[in-house]
């Protein structure tokens, strides 16, 4: 499988959007073909080497509409530009187009004010004709290629429309008697023309807003780095920057690259990649990003990830799904849409013919049709629900949470019970070891035999265990075998002796007896909330001691939980800790269920468990532990402080491990979500009233043009509305 991403120009309403669809998803070996409006791209998967990208433009061609490929952060740059070319353009179209009309509106005016005054035919006719065949030419060529295409499109009916009131206008004039004054209709044909086209300006202005996000996340790509090769600085294009490299970055510089500081500190602005919004402490040995200013020091970063492998560009693309695929209530606008024009042209037919057949006045049969052909929009119904959600995942992206695609921000809003993860989620994930207790007494031998264990793990009770170690002057030797027991523990040989560190779950189903000494004291650290570990022989199936873990709760996790119980979401622990530590976490949270002791492979099992009922269930995690859980639930929601197999299996990602990001992500999808009924409703409601409406003969065709060319931009600045949206404090 791959796909391809293609910027299409020249749709202009939901049924373009359907009309490439259908085209690109009739080639063979195209397994889905996403298009949205609001971008004006089609993102296209299909299995490789069955079809051509060549293929996939000449079948967008053939269907009346251009494509292009997009190949990276610079052609959509390119795009950008094109699309700020094009609206000044269309700025003056919509400048000449209303310098010309005005004339023929002005004595409209007149009339109302009780005065006469009428512009010869003549006149009216050299007005018109400009706006109607050059201003007005991109309705006739976009509504020919949609008849050749044998379908229909918004411009089909603006066109239809404006020449009806046009040649009835030629019609009248050739038929007056000499020198008598007949009502032209010149200026309805110019007025309809000139309000579509800036309802067009304006939604297209109003379509960039929402694309902000993207915009201002690809200018915080540096073009050049200072890179540090054989004791000498030079200043490098990114695309001669490599992986290992030593990049100097000065005081209020951007950082260039994803690295690790090797040498100097200072504080460095994440705020536009994970919402943090005071500066963050950076010394030798941290992380930091590419795209962050940096503060007040001199740091020099080891390179260990460029281009396309950056977090920034990662977010940049999880961004662009997500406004690139369509939400599953898009499905059923999709197929209203289909219908759409073709119902209006029947619908205007009828206009026309029933006034006619009823009091023989084809004339304002005409007119009355043209109303329903002008006031008919397509456009809102297609930018309804992209609109909403690129405005909501933009502003989430802002404030650090990333939402993958639309399915989940519009299953989001429905969560109804939120499980999470215990260490690294609502505590500070960097435990310490509180307690070490040897059978034979011997502490510092215990804790010699844990770290030589642990010396190559990464995992968090690990590092505290060799911490330890160190911080007492304890040597650790070299071990052999050494595996990890998944759910379990961790194994190795140490001299010859095969030990291992377990839970206390392993060591019952090893039946390995305890001291009775012990027993009573793992009994009362349980009780503290500690995380109890157990070093066996696993040779002579004997006890060698007990390591106890602590870490503290995050300060933030009580009020995320606090929050969610105020949104009338249930929570849940799930972790893999003992029964004591997982119950104390949830009692001092006030977490509803509580679930210990759970293996990794299990815990899919609780979030099924958790579903019944039909709750819709969400995960928060960060370990690769969790990845089966997050992949389980109905919504998947990863702290990227953790692993990328969690935040690939997640369907949003929280750029800060802040667990009262859970609440803002549910917050921004309920409202997303309430926009985008917002939207359909408006765009339904200016269809489902206007056409009747013109049809009756209560609007003439400038008010349906007027109100034709509201719809569609208020729809977009209703999305745009999302925009003002915060995090709680």
């Amino acid at each position: 499988m791959s796909s391809v991403d293609l910027p299409i120009t020249g749709m202009t309403c939901a049924s373009c959007v359907g009309r490439v669809e259908q085209a690109i998803g009739k080639l063979p070996g195209v397994v889905k073909v996403t298009v949205n409006l609001a971008t004006e791209e089609a993102t296209v998967e299909l299995v490789s080497g069955t079809v051509t990208t060549g293929q996939i433009i000449e079948a967008v061609h053939k269907a009346g509409y251009e494509a292009s490929l997009k190949v990276g952060p610079e052609q959509s740059v390119v795009t950008q530009g094109a699309r700020m070319s094009a609206s000044r353009r269309d700025a003056i179209h919509v400048i000449a187009a209303a310098f010309l009309t005005l004339p023929l509106v002005v004595p409209m005016m007149f009339e109302v004010t009780g005065g006469h005054f009428m512009l010869t035919a003549w006149v009216q006719f050299l007005l018109a004709t400009p706006v109607q065949f050059y201003l007005g030419a991109r309705f006739y060529r976009a509504g020919w290629n949609a008849l050749m295409a044998r379908t229909g499109n918004m411009d089909l009916l603006v066109a239809l429309g404006t020449s009806a009131a046009y040649g009835l206008s030629l019609y009248q004039w050739a038929s007056a008697t000499s020198g008598a004054m007949t009502h032209l209709y010149f200026e309805a044909s110019a007025v309809v023309i000139t309000l579509v086209l800036l309802g067009k300006w304006l939604e297209a202005r109003a379509k960039r807003q929402t694309t902000e996000a993207i915009r201002a996340l690809q200018s915080l790509r540096p073009e050049q780095a200072r890179v540090r090769r054989e004791g000498r600085d030079e200043d490098l294009p990114m695309a001669s920057v490599h992986v290992g490299d030593l990049v100097v970055v000065r005081p209020g510089e951007r950082v260039a690259v994803d690295g690790e500081v090797a040498e100097g500190a200072s504080h460095v602005d994440e705020s536009l990649i994970t919402g943090e919004s005071l500066p963050i402490a950076k010394q030798a040995g941290d992380h930091v990003m590419g795209g962050a200013v940096n503060g007040e020091g001199l740091l020099v970063v080891k390179t260990l990830a460029i281009g396309a492998e950056s977090t920034l560009s990662r977010i940049i693309r999880m961004v662009e799904s997500a406004q690139a695929e369509k939400a599953p209530i898009q499905r059923l606008v999709d197929r209203v849409s289909a219908a759409f024009v073709p119902v209006v042209l029947v619908a205007a037919a009828l206009t026309f013919v029933g006034w006619w057949s009823v009091n023989g006045d084809w004339q304002q049969g005409l007119l009355n049709a043209v109303a329903v052909l002008v006031i008919a929009c397509p456009c809102a119904l297609g930018l309804a629900t992209p609109t909403a959600i690129m405005a909501g995942t933009g502003v989430a992206a802002r404030y650090g949470i990333l939402i993958k695609d639309a399915l989940a921000l519009e299953t989001a809003h429905q969560v109804g019970i939120v499980a999470f993860d215990k260490t690294g989620t609502l505590t500070e994930g960097k435990p310490t070891l509180v307690a070490c207790l040897a059978t034979n007494g011997d502490h510092r031998e215990l804790l010699a035999l844990a770290g030589a264990i642990q010396r190559n793990s990464e995992h968090p009770l690990a590092r505290a265990v060799t911490d330890s170690a160190k911080k007492e002057g304890i040597d650790v030797v070299n071990v052999q075998d050494a595996k990890a027991l998944p759910g379990r523990g961790v194994q190795a040989t140490v001299s010859g002796r095969t030990l291992a560190i377990v839970s206390t779950r392993h060591v019952a189903d090893l039946k390995i007896p305890i001291a009775t000494t012990l027993t009573a004291q793992s009994e009362a650290l349980q009780l503290e909330g500690r995380t109890v570990s157990w070093l066996i022989d696993v040779g002579a199936t004997s006890m060698v001691g007990l390591l106890a873990f602590g870490d503290t709760l995050k300060p933030s996790a009580k009020t995320a939980i606090e929050r969610l119980h105020r949104m009338g979401v249930k929570t849940a622990l799930i972790s893999g800790d003992n029964h004591g530590s997982a119950r104390a976490v949830a009692s001092a949270l006030g977490i509803d269920e509580v679930h210990a002791e759970v293996l990794p492979a299990d815990k899919a099992k609780i979030i099924a468990e958790l579903k019944l009922g039909g709750r819709l269930v969400a995960m928060v995690g960060d370990g690769i532990n969790d990845a089966p859980a997050l992949a389980a639930a109905d919504i998947g929601i990863a702290m990227s402080t953790g692993t990328d197999v969690a935040m690939h299996a997640a369907g949003i990602t929280l750029m800060r491990g802040d667990p009262a990001l859970v609440a803002d992500a549910l917050d921004i999808s309920r409202r997303t979500y309430g926009k985008i009924r917002q939207n359909l409703f408006w765009a339904f409601f200016y269809n489902v009233v206007g056409i009747p409406a013109a049809a009756l003969g209560l609007l003439n065709p400038m008010i349906a043009g007027a109100a034709m060319a509201f719809s569609s931009v208020s729809v977009v600045a209703n999305a745009l509305l999302l925009k003002r949206w915060k995090p709680r404090k």
